[in-house]
């Protein structure tokens, strides 16, 4: 349920924040809800938001695992790359 809520802000600020906004396509107010959001999310309501079906197209689903070396898996890449 959407209410209104009324913040005073630096003229400039507003400004430039309509601009921005109008950039991404997207409302000034939706802007302020979705940051608004990331900042009380928490890991256990982090679930209940939607992901993007662009999002989830490009998910591998593979694991990477912690310890991995990137830097010699790179380096071996190029080794590779370039016999």
């Amino acid at each position: 349920m959407d209410a209104k809520l009324t913040i005073k802000l630096d003229k400039a600020i507003i400004e430039e924040a309509k601009a921005y906004a109008a950039a991404q396509n997207r409302s000034l107010s939706r802007l302020i809800e979705s940051y608004l959001q990331s900042l009380v999310s928490t890991p256990e309501n982090i679930a209940e938001i939607p992901i993007s079906p662009f999002v989830r197209s490009i998910s591998a689903g593979s694991k990477i695992p912690k310890d991995l070396d990137y830097k010699n898996e790179y380096r071996e890449h190029l080794l590779e790359k370039h016999k």
